[in-house]
């Protein structure tokens, strides 16, 4: 059963449940803000980049504002052209990245090495900054919507020469499967085809996009298929938008999503740059892990140009990333191990926030005796039962250093008194 309930004890069969927010996120996330070069701020249907103005406020306007397209989840239909490239491009590290503080993970690790399953609406293999290391075949290598590449991106994209936007794996391959049909709308059906593949092709991390309402048992056996070959499926842990879709208010009961919601899978929730998460956003009854998930940006298929995208599927992308890196600098843990590690150092929070850095360097406590060592795990006694010893202790030593203390006296008192009276002879055979 997983962790970390997010509405209140009673409230998941009646009324409306509340949402908890994850407030140590947010002292951390907002002590990120003032630091930023610049911050996202979703102004639909384009977002403005402006200084200090937190994510899903519209500010004023600004001549210094960075308008960034919209990489959209889904497109309406069929007949909607594909996601144009974007023109805009923004030097500055994005928020996302420097909450996560990715500037200091290189030291260890790139996640060479690792592939990691995109099961999504597709990945383009010609993808600016992933190009050279997509696998992609069929329809997986066509990328209408734009949102797989985006996520692609999160994972593992590539740093610009100058900084700025880079993924939390840049070393890492891809390995992209549809999750979905060709305007982005997935499938139970195809997302357990999309799990199976990827790990076929070598993923021992799968990122899946999707949320699903119902599990099936296509999905049951694809993630039974997944944890036999030690792969870590990770996904969100709600879909992405809001419950009305528009932005209006509109509440739902809290729910199970799938494949999050199944046992083995890393299940993500997304925060914004101030920790919280929007009124009117789906509510699961659990997540293990939180990652930003708003006004966040990334690459496109198609040209330089960067997007602004958000949702929990974002969030679960960079979590797969730092899967990536744990996998890669500790190869000899599995795929369960792994997920531990990733919640076992997260920062402490309603739902745990992702610390890729923690995750890596972190010195965590183990059940098991060393090879070759005493089976009894050693403990140290609490204060209170060691007064005892400790004043014998303190007693024996004290008695010890006063006998050297006398010894040491009575030496010196000796070789006086041995000296008076080698001059005392000496003055009577000078008398006599």
């Amino acid at each position: 059963m997983k962790r970390n309930i997010l509405v209140p004890r009673g409230s998941q069969s009646t009324g409306t449940p509340r949402q908890r927010r994850p407030h140590t996120c947010a002292s951390r996330l907002t002590a990120v803000a003032p630091v930023l070069g610049a911050a996202l701020v979703l102004v639909p249907p384009t977002v403005a980049v402006a200084d200090s103005a937190p994510v899903g406020t519209a500010p004023a306007a600004s001549s210094n504002q960075i308008r960034l397209p919209l990489m959209p989840s889904s497109l309406t239909s069929a007949s909607t052209a594909c996601t144009k490239p974007s023109k805009v491009h923004v030097d500055a590290e994005p928020w996302a990245q420097q909450s996560l503080g990715l500037g200091r993970v290189g030291r260890y690790t790139t996640g060479s090495g690792i592939t990691v399953g995109v099961v999504d609406t597709g990945v383009a293999p010609g993808a600016e900054r992933l190009a050279g290391r997509v696998e992609a075949t069929g329809g997986a290598a066509e990328d209408c919507v734009g949102h797989g590449t985006f996520v692609a991106g999160l994972i593992a994209a590539s740093p610009s020469p100058g900084g700025g936007l880079s993924g939390v794996a840049p070393g890492a391959r891809i390995v992209a499967e549809r999750g979905t049909g060709q305007v982005g709308t997935a499938g139970a059906a195809a997302v357990a085809q999309g799990i199976r593949a990827a790990v076929q092709d070598g993923a021992t991390v799968v990122d899946v996009s999707a949320a699903l309402p119902a599990r099936t048992q296509e999905l049951t056996a694809a993630l039974a298929f997944a944890a036999d070959h030690d792969a870590l499926v990770v996904a969100p842990a709600v879909p992405d938008g809001t419950v009305q879709g528009n932005g209006a208010g509109g509440s739902a009961a809290a729910a199970d999503y799938w494949p999050a919601a199944a046992d083995g899978v890393l299940s993500v929730l997304d925060v914004d740059i101030n920790g919280a998460r929007a009124q009117d956003a789906y509510v699961p009854l659990h997540a293990d892990l939180a990652a930003p998930g708003s006004g966040i940006t990334g690459i496109g298929p198609a040209g330089s140009g960067l997007y602004v995208g958000n949702g929990p599927s974002l969030a679960a992308a960079f979590v797969a990333g730092a899967a990536a890196l744990v996998r890669a600098h500790l190869p000899e843990l599995t795929a369960p191990q792994v997920a531990a590690r990733l919640k076992g150092t997260a920062a402490p929070a309603a739902v745990p926030l992702l610390d890729p850095y923690n995750a890596l360097s972190a010195v965590l406590p183990t059940t098991r005796p060393a090879p070759g060592g005493s089976s009894t795990a050693v403990h140290l006694a609490a204060p209170a039962e060691e007064s005892g010893s400790a004043r014998r202790a303190v007693l024996l030593g004290a008695g010890c250093a006063l006998l050297a203390l006398l010894v040491g006296a009575g030496a010196a008192l000796a070789r006086v008194h041995r000296s008076r009276r080698a001059v005392g002879e000496g003055l009577r055979r000078r008398t006599t």
